[in-house]
């Protein structure tokens, strides 16, 4: 402060517009000074395969891929659907695919990741036909029809693919909690079901579940 002091003192010929700036310098000086930055955390790199340092009762990232992957393999071994000498036609994707547990999750995190996962490693053993885009399918056939583009080369089709099965599912859990201890649990089960779209037969089921307790559950958003 012993600066501010000297030109308070030369206030009189400098003027009061140099007293004001050496007045709020000195203050804001002051609340800087009393302001105590706490350090932050790192980042930390975590493997989605594992569990990481935040974790609750409910389904966790590794969950979602050790489950795709269980479901995957699974669906793979079966022979109805990759066992046929023709590759049968499939729609995965979430649209059929219900969350009716107490957890908000992404249900696309989980079809998605068959999905794409199964894809690769099917090597053609399925067709993978997708209702989320028909409308960018069906205004590329009408560009094509109307002559404004040539017909690729693939060639045109009489129709779009229709598909032989589809995968339907829920996310369900089971909650308690212990007003003594304040320790919560949770059942959570993943059911996952391939249905003929034609006759309506489940021709391949899959479930996914565990349980998990904890005095204090985070957050899922």
């Amino acid at each position: 402060m012993t600066f501010c002091r000297d030109q308070l003192s030369l206030s009189r010929p400098l003027g009061l517009g140099l007293v004001w700036i050496c007045v709020s310098t000195a203050l804001a000086g002051c609340v800087t000074a009393g302001i105590k930055n706490p350090a932050g955390v790192a980042t930390i790199q975590v493997d989605p395969s594992i569990a990481g340092p935040v974790a609750g009762v409910g389904i966790e990232g590794h969950d979602i891929v050790s489950m795709t992957d269980q479901m995957m393999r699974d669906m793979l071994g079966n022979a109805v659907l990759a066992g046929r000498p023709k590759p049968p036609r499939v729609v995965i994707d979430s649209q059929y695919f219900r969350n009716e547990g107490s957890q908000a999750i992404n249900r696309d995190l989980i079809t998605d990741r068959l999905r794409v996962n199964l894809n690769r490693a099917s090597q053609g053993r399925l067709t993978f036909v997708t209702r989320a885009n028909l409308t960018m399918v069906a205004g590329e056939r009408d560009l094509k029809r109307e002559g404004a583009t040539d017909v690729g080369t693939t060639g045109m089709l009489k129709a779009m693919m229709g598909a032989d099965y589809r995968l339907t599912g829920a996310i369900s859990t089971l909650d308690s909690r212990n007003p003594k201890t304040g320790m919560i649990q949770r059942y959570n089960q993943i059911g996952f079901e391939m249905v003929d779209l034609e006759s309506g037969e489940i021709v391949w089921s899959g479930l996914y579940e565990f349980a998990r307790a904890a005095a204090d559950d985070v957050v899922y958003r």
